[in-house]
């Protein structure tokens, strides 16, 4: 995945200004990135990436959501009951979205979302087939229920809605926001780990060569999202350096 710190992306900065806007998570927020294919790297396991990641994503964004068709895919027994115990948690910490939530009007503007925007990616609605399942059904429900941000690793993700106009996806007012972005944010408020936070960044987008090519070190990351976010808002972070 590329890195992106040459302009303002309005839905992140959106999010900066008011947390508690619903977000809409992909499966990858919650299971633990493996890399191991390359030589030497370890994969995260849930119990680090749960206390570097999602503990503190869930504690700073009340808004957190899945539809049901993410919520799916988190089949490995350690992620799935840790998500079934934020959902059930006083207060709530994260929702589930069902498509039965929709009226009939809704469900038919539904299917003509998912037809729409699974033609730009692997998954048939008529198989119902699981490859690119949740993030074409997840966006077809935001977009009936004009939900606006979605958060994702994911290239599908990110063209189907970054070119939205292009592809005719129909989500033009939709927005999305990137694991580096949620990771730098997290980084900023000065509450959780540095060093964690900067060894997932390194793992996800800094490990390889091919990652060096095209993304910034830390701390040329780090300046670089202060350059173009920090100052309108300075009452939102706390000081760290990086």
């Amino acid at each position: 995945m590329k890195v992106d710190i040459r302009k303002v992306n309005p839905a992140f900065q959106s999010i900066m200004r008011a947390s508690d806007q619903p977000i809409f998570l992909d499966a990858n927020f919650f299971i633990p990135p493996d890399r191991s294919s390359y030589k030497g790297v370890k994969a995260y396991s849930f119990e680090q990436f749960k206390e570097s990641w999602i503990e503190p994503l869930l504690s700073e964004f009340p808004g957190l959501a899945v539809h049901e068709s993410v919520y799916d895919e988190l089949v490995a027994g350690k992620v799935r009951a840790y998500v079934n115990a934020q959902c059930i948690s006083d207060p709530e910490r994260l929702k589930i979205h069902y498509d039965a939530e929709l009226n009939e009007t809704e469900t038919a503007l539904l299917n003509y979302y998912i037809n729409k925007i699974a033609v730009h990616s692997l998954y048939d609605p008529y198989i119902d087939n699981a490859k690119d399942r949740g993030e074409v059904r997840s966006l077809s429900f935001m977009a009936v229920k004009q939900y606006l941000y979605f958060a994702a690793n994911d290239a599908l993700a990110v063209r189907l809605i970054k070119d939205a106009d292009k592809l005719k996806t129909g989500l033009d007012d939709m927005g999305i926001l990137q694991m580096y972005e949620l990771i730098y944010y997290l980084y900023m408020m000065g509450k959780y780990s540095s060093k964690e936070l900067r060894t997932l960044y390194k793992y996800q987008y800094y490990l390889t060569t091919g990652d060096k090519r095209i993304n910034p070190e830390w701390g040329t990351f780090v300046k670089q999202m202060d350059i173009i976010y920090r100052t309108d808002n300075q009452n939102t972070f706390q000081t760290q350096s990086a």
